[in-house]
């Protein structure tokens, strides 16, 4: 080899060296990428079109055994009495969900119910699609196409509400379902297009008892229930 050769040979090697002291070299201990999914669930990034009504509490990992285990009898306690069909119910879906919480989920149901009654009121469709059963939605969209048809606008603002209680508990096949019933009081009225009202009152207070079952598929991961079913108590 002449002189030059072996100058172009040293300069690769030395060029070669320098690389690897600057870039490194994989070792099989490297970090991997950072996920974006897993970015999300630890910042509580969600779906902002969704109204979680709970059912599931956020940490799932098993707890070790404790010496103040919540005897069966005292499980529902302030919920349901020991032996009544509503505690029996309970029973069966946290036999199906070992992380089921109903309070946890009534909690969500009093934001939800809350929530579902102003988007009605307001015509929100892409709300109430997120909240309802297909079923619901529908009925709930023929009052609201009606009042559009007629030029009509409902109001409604809460002024309390008052009590949210568990009155019925279901676990059929993959289906739990939840009933309760709600005591608000609310403001509601109705105008026409010339601003008259023909439904209502806006200075008055009606007491409202509702009755709504939510449902949600166990097996699945998602915690969120839907609206199943409406009605009314006096």
């Amino acid at each position: 080899m002449d002189i030059y050769t072996i100058i172009f040979l040293a300069l690769a090697v030395f060029i070669f060296l320098r690389l690897r002291n600057v870039l490194g070299q994989r070792t099989g201990n490297e970090r991997p990428p950072f996920d974006r999914a897993a970015r999300n669930v630890l910042h509580g990034a969600q779906d902002n079109n969704v109204v979680p009504i709970p059912g599931a509490v956020i940490d799932q990992t098993p707890s070790a055994p404790t010496a103040d285990v919540v005897p069966p009898t005292d499980r529902w306690k302030g919920l349901a009495e020991p032996g009544t069909p509503l505690a029996r119910g309970l029973d069966a879906i946290a036999a199906q969900d070992s992380s089921f919480d109903p309070r946890h989920f009534l909690s969500g149901a009093k934001s939800a119910y809350e929530m579902i009654v102003l988007a009605f009121a307001n015509g929100d469709r892409r709300a109430l699609k997120d909240l309802l059963s297909s079923e619901v939605y529908e009925s709930f969209e023929t009052v609201i196409r009606d009042r559009e048809k007629h030029e009509q606008k409902t109001e409604t603002r809460f002024v309390s509400i008052d009590k949210a209680e568990l009155v019925g508990a279901e676990a059929r096949d993959r289906a739990a379902q939840l009933t309760v019933r709600f005591v608000s009081q609310m403001i509601t009225v109705t105008r026409d297009k010339a601003g008259t009202v023909v439904d209502g009152s806006p200075d008055t207070v009606a007491d409202i008892t509702d009755v709504w079952t939510f449902a949600r598929d166990i097996t699945s991961r998602d915690p969120n229930w839907k609206l199943v079913g409406t009605g009314s108590a006096q």
